[in-house]
């Protein structure tokens, strides 16, 4: 079967990986666009505490991070390891008690294996873990949390699907649609017949789907992530940091501290670095870790969330052999390897590890709340 893939973030690359291994004929297509939020994002996986209110989202947003240890088997057996994986932890923080409380209530009422042991840490304890913390503030510590690169990750998923025979290749794709069925797509004026398309295009999708009579809803949400250094220190199994609100600081290795993150909705695609969302960022990162201000500011991210209600994961409706994945938002790094390997499964026909139903493109009913504009 001939498949093409557009968009070579961690979603499709993830498709591309789990098709190529199952042995379908795949081009994966990219326009390598600036902005991409696989390249910006932040990486923190830990799912089970969300404020989400929907159900289904939230089974699949839980799924997605423990499905990363199968992932990460797969892609050694062909290879792929250098993903800037790592389980250090998460705290979340605060400086009130009854916060505290409430989120050991939370974290302990939805406890899973993956999550692992939760403890609650007094103040001390939570600097001996993140020594630049703010005096005062104690954590629930959970155990299972962790981190992942975005860029390293889908370098990763892309050089496994090359292992399986996936063709890779930087253009401007339109489909190619003939009567109601995709005929494939036009790179570039080049024609590339396939059977099934897939398009992971994230907050660009709709340019691609627009002529054909099909829109997402989904929008850009920009995002603006500072990264750090603090030199000759080790900061490889420091936990990630959570904050009441969106914020977070996210330690990786040899000194590297990632803080974020704006959330612009309504900047469209505008790739710049503001004057107010790197001093919102710092601020925010500095409140909580003042211990941070005498690091060295390495750079800015800038990357454009997909955002919508809820994940577009299926057949778009109207079109046969066309398929989506989109709307993760700010929980792409989290979900974006397992709904890679979902919709490999819808579109080989294999029974997948969750029912997409939930999440199908064509009309359905919108969840309770717009829960991804609130995750990290």
């Amino acid at each position: 079967m001939r498949i093409i893939i557009i968009g070579a973030g961690v979603l499709g690359a993830s498709a591309a990986f789990h098709l190529a291994r199952a042995g379908a004929e795949i081009s994966v297509i990219d326009a390598n666009l600036d902005g991409r939020a696989t390249a910006a994002g932040a990486g923190i996986l830990c799912p089970w505490i969300s404020a989400t209110e929907d159900a289904s989202f939230h089974r699949l947003y839980c799924t997605g991070a423990e499905y990363y240890p199968d992932l990460i088997a797969a892609l050694n057996d062909a290879g792929a390891s250098d993903l800037g994986y790592r389980q250090s932890g998460a705290m979340l923080v605060s400086g009130d008690a009854d916060e505290l409380g409430s989120l050991e209530r939370t974290a302990r009422q939805r406890a899973a294996a993956a999550m692992g042991r939760i403890t609650r840490l007094g103040a001390a304890q939570a600097r001996a873990l993140f020594p630049p913390l703010r005096q005062g503030l104690g954590a629930i510590h959970l155990a299972g949390g962790a981190r992942v690169d975005g860029r390293r990750l889908a370098a990763s998923l892309l050089q496994a699907a090359e292992f399986h025979g996936a063709k890779l290749s930087c253009g401007h794709a339109t489909l190619a649609v003939e009567a109601d069925r995709i005929a494939g797509a036009d790179i570039d004026g080049r024609s590339v017949p396939a059977e099934r398309v897939i398009v992971t295009a994230g907050a660009w999708a709709d340019r691609l789907l627009r002529p054909i009579g099909f829109e997402t809803a989904v929008e850009p949400q920009r995002g603006q992530i500072v990264h750090l250094r603090l030199d000759g220190v080790q900061t490889s199994d420091w936990p990630v940091i959570l904050p009441p609100g969106s914020h977070y600081i996210v330690p990786f290795d040899a000194g590297r501290i990632v803080a974020g993150a704006t959330r612009e909705t309504g900047a469209g695609f505008d790739y710049r670095v503001t004057a107010s969302g790197q001093a919102e960022v710092l601020s925010e990162a500095l409140r909580i870790a003042p211990g941070l201000g005498a690091a060295t500011t390495i750079e800015t991210r800038v990357g454009f969330r997909p955002l919508a209600a809820r994940p577009l994961l299926g057949w778009v409706p109207g079109i046969r052999g066309l398929a989506i994945g989109n709307g993760l938002g700010a929980a792409g790094l989290t979900i974006g390897p397992l709904a890679g390997r979902l919709l490999a499964d819808l579109v080989t026909g294999e029974s997948g590890l969750i029912d997409l139903t939930p999440f199908d493109p064509g009309p359905r009913e919108q969840p309770k709340i717009g829960a991804l504009a609130a995750l990290r």
